[in-house]
């Protein structure tokens, strides 16, 4: 799966949040100040290039719809993340989020606890 940009990502949130749309619907919700018709519409062609996005004719308008699901990119870019940034090291991850992010150690321990002993694809818990 290919790495997207910023701005890629940000189209591609605003397309898993709103399912099948039109340039114009992801206009519609972006935040002021809203960039250009034709960059959105840019970004959006080059998503499905990327195999990202799909999209159904009607006439010259096409609508939009994403064939990677969210979960597979979230877990592709935080496999991507957790090696780059933690050397693939659980421990530096979990001293991550227990200095920077303030998680109590009897928070970590309850959250643990909480993880079911295998995932629904049959493969242990453990960070990839």
């Amino acid at each position: 799966m290919q790495r997207l940009t910023q701005t890629e990502e940000e189209v591609m949130q605003w397309i898993w949040s709103l399912d099948r749309v039109f340039v114009k619907d992801i206009l519609a919700a972006m935040p002021e100040p809203k960039p250009p018709y034709n960059t959105i519409s840019s970004v959006v062609r080059v998503l499905e290039k990327k195999g990202f996005v799909g999209h159904e004719a009607f006439g010259k308008t096409h609508r939009y719809y994403a064939i990677i699901v969210k979960s597979a990119y979230r877990r592709q870019a935080f496999r991507r993340l957790f090696r780059d940034y933690f050397d693939g090291s659980q421990q530096a991850l979990l001293q991550f989020f227990a200095r920077e992010e303030g998680l109590d150690p009897d928070e970590m321990e309850r959250l643990l606890a909480d993880l079911p002993e295998e995932q629904n694809d049959n493969t242990p818990n453990t960070l990839p």
